[in-house]
């Protein structure tokens, strides 16, 4: 006759038995994270310019609060060093996560306190106000350009561990150069559609104006095709391929729009802004300057226009067409 189990072998096969169901659960997570394209691994990417191999991994959540605090900084007219040690600020206080959670009542993107001022908690944890609150005290600083990051930022934020962000002043201006349009077709999105409602052209419209200032859409005309003359895009899997539409930003210098921006350099931080955000607005289509970005290619990456059979592709020089995938 078998013996009778000891209490510590049960309690062996209990935890044996909990780990493997904690293990299951964690597998699960991170296989739903995939196919919705959520914040649960990196979805996007960003190279340097400059050909010297440099990327950073990110996910689609960070994009698109990394978009955000850029178009923050350049529609209030502010240099890319500004954006660089705001990226840099959120990167070491929430790893771009707009959080509702932190050191006593510290909240959202950069932890800050609505006991010290910041505002109410609902404002701060707005990513639009919350990096206009950064750029209002970083400003203050005297000489912030010129000084070393982990000075400016410490100097705003009063942190008790003042060096933690210089490690991702690297990352942080690999962002800027890509998010202010310095840097031409590198950052790119998977694009898997976030399990959000999709909200087509008028999605696309309310983000821009949340993010840049209505000024962006108005100078443009930010025109809705909704008979686009392109060739349809095709669809990530199970994203469905019909009802797409097409928002067109025309690119011109000079304007408020531009932030003192040249136009290209502004067409490209429209397109990359646009990436960033593909997940969560289900953007199927980017395209600007005779490059190309289609979400749910395998390669993720910028090609050139003509070469996919876009029509048009001549008048992309001058405009930022956004197709949504509905």
């Amino acid at each position: 006759m078998p013996e009778p189990s000891s209490p510590q072998r049960r309690g062996r096969l209990f935890r044996w038995g909990s780990a493997f169901v904690a293990l299951l659960a964690v597998t699960g997570y991170l296989v739903v994270q995939y196919v919705t394209g959520g914040s649960g691994g990196p979805g996007c990417k960003v190279v340097s310019g400059k050909g010297d191999g440099a990327s950073y991994a990110f996910t689609p959540e960070q994009a698109v609060n990394a978009a955000t605090i850029t178009a923050v900084g350049t529609a209030r007219g502010l240099p890319e060093r500004a954006v660089t040690i705001a990226l840099a600020t959120a990167l070491q206080e929430s790893a771009l996560r707009n959080i509702d959670y932190g050191d006593r009542d510290s909240l959202g993107l950069f932890q800050q306190r609505p006991s010290q001022g910041w505002g109410t908690p609902k404002e701060i944890m707005d990513p639009a106000y919350s990096a206009g609150e950064f750029y209002d005290h970083l400003v203050k600083v005297p000489g912030y350009t010129r000084l070393p990051l982990t000075v400016a930022a410490q100097r705003v934020q009063r942190s008790g561990f003042p060096q933690a962000y210089a490690k991702h002043e690297p990352d942080a201006a690999l962002l800027a150069s890509a998010l202010t349009g310095q840097s031409a077709a590198t950052l790119t999105c998977e694009g898997r559609p976030a399990a959000t409602r999709a909200s087509g052209p008028d999605g696309v419209r309310a983000a821009l104006a949340r993010d840049f200032g209505r000024d962006v859409l108005e100078p443009a005309g930010a025109q809705v095709d909704r008979s686009s003359t392109a060739t349809p895009a095709p669809a990530p899997s199970g994203a469905g391929g019909s009802g797409e539409r097409t928002v067109t930003l025309p690119v011109a210098p000079g304007t408020g729009a531009t932030g003192g921006r040249g136009a290209e350099q502004r067409g490209w931080q429209l397109a990359h802004w646009a990436v960033a955000n593909a997940s969560q607005l289900h953007i199927a289509r980017v395209t600007y300057a005779g490059r190309e970005w289609v979400a749910g290619n395998t390669a993720s990456e910028w090609r050139g226009a003509a070469a996919q059979g876009t029509a048009g592709a001549e008048r992309d020089a001058d405009a930022v067409r956004i197709v949504t995938m509905r």
